[in-house]
């Protein structure tokens, strides 16, 4: 069974910085993506970048503040959070489609709450 176990979050000021990290864990499988997602207060949940091989996508509301890298060698996957704003503050989910012997599933980590106080 994988899991995604996230780490990273808290309380910042807004112009601050933040790194979310998440991990996936298990045995016999392969990552075909990874991304990060955020859900704030009576909103929906809505993608905040993804990262599939080399390619990054980013929604239009954190281009150029916020980077998604992976390290392949640790099933990891960052999102380095710059200049953040009080609208940034959500729960941030982790979200990984894994390839495990012929079949694909979506995973989800348990979410980590930002908060940028203004």
């Amino acid at each position: 069974q994988v899991q995604l176990v996230e780490s990273g979050g808290g309380l910042v000021q807004a112009g601050g910085s933040l790194k979310l990290s998440c991990a996936a864990s298990g045995s016999g499988f392969r990552i075909n993506s990874m991304a990060w997602y955020r859900q704030a207060v009576g909103k929906q949940r809505e993608l905040v970048a993804r990262i599939t091989g080399g390619s990054t996508d980013y929604s239009d509301s954190v281009k150029g503040r916020f980077t998604i890298s992976g390290d392949n060698a640790k099933n990891t996957v960052y999102l380095q959070m710059n200049s953040l704003k009080p609208e940034d503050t959500a729960v941030y989910y982790c979200n990984a489609y894994i390839i495990t012997g012929l079949r694909g599933n979506n995973y989800w980590g348990q979410g980590t709450q930002v908060t940028v106080s203004s």
